[in-house]
């Protein structure tokens, strides 16, 4: 059986006996200066068997299986009963779901308010970034996107968290950033995506 690395914006990894942050940079295509600053509180002497490690994905693209295949699309299977979704076999409880119109930005600073690629709290912009309007999704509210399409962004789902916000975010929107440039990122136009908000 193909085993797929599932395709979203934080990905929690085991590490095992060896492992450095440089091995698993070259291993996941993950720039090294971007995994240590999502491990900024573990040590690079002292990664140990057992220790859980945030993987930055950047894009779909350095996501592959571990046969070379293409990327496995999460699959959604949705207990509302339960209020329990799952995505890439990994399950979520999520307290409410949300229907948002969804535009995209980029890092240009044209985009950023002149503050340049940071969100609200000063940290670089990465994917699984999304403004939002803190009346209705409180800041640090980790959602499930579902329902969009684009190339810079996993098919199906992934997890997101509202770090950012902007002048033109007001009610049920959000805007979501995709790595690349201000006219790829464009591409994404206004859709109608559903969120789920995470416990």
């Amino acid at each position: 059986m193909v085993q797929s690395i599932p395709v979203h914006a934080e990905q929690v990894y085991v590490a095992k006996e060896g492992d450095t942050f440089y091995k698993l940079s070259q291993k996941y295509d993950i720039n090294l200066e971007k995994l240590m600053n999502a491990n900024k509180e573990i040590s690079p002497y002292n990664i140990y068997e057992g220790l859980k490690l945030t993987l930055p994905t950047e894009s779909s693209k350095n996501t592959v299986s571990a046969a070379g295949n293409k990327v496995m699309a999460a699959s959604l299977n949705v207990d509302s009963s339960n209020k329990v979704v799952e995505a890439w076999g990994k399950t979520f409880d999520y307290s409410k779901t949300m229907n948002v119109k969804a535009t995209a930005y980029s890092s240009d600073s044209a985009e950023n308010g002149g503050y340049g690629a940071v969100d609200y709290y000063g940290n670089p912009l990465k994917l699984g970034t999304i403004a939002v309007d803190p009346k209705v999704i409180p800041l640090g509210t980790k959602v499930l996107v579902t329902g969009h399409s684009h190339d810079g962004l996993p098919d199906k789902a992934f997890v997101a968290t509202a770090t950012d916000i902007g002048g033109a975010i007001k009610g049920n929107k959000i805007d979501i950033f995709i790595p690349g440039s201000k006219s790829f990122v464009s591409k994404f136009g206004i859709q109608d995506i559903k969120l789920y908000v995470l416990k």
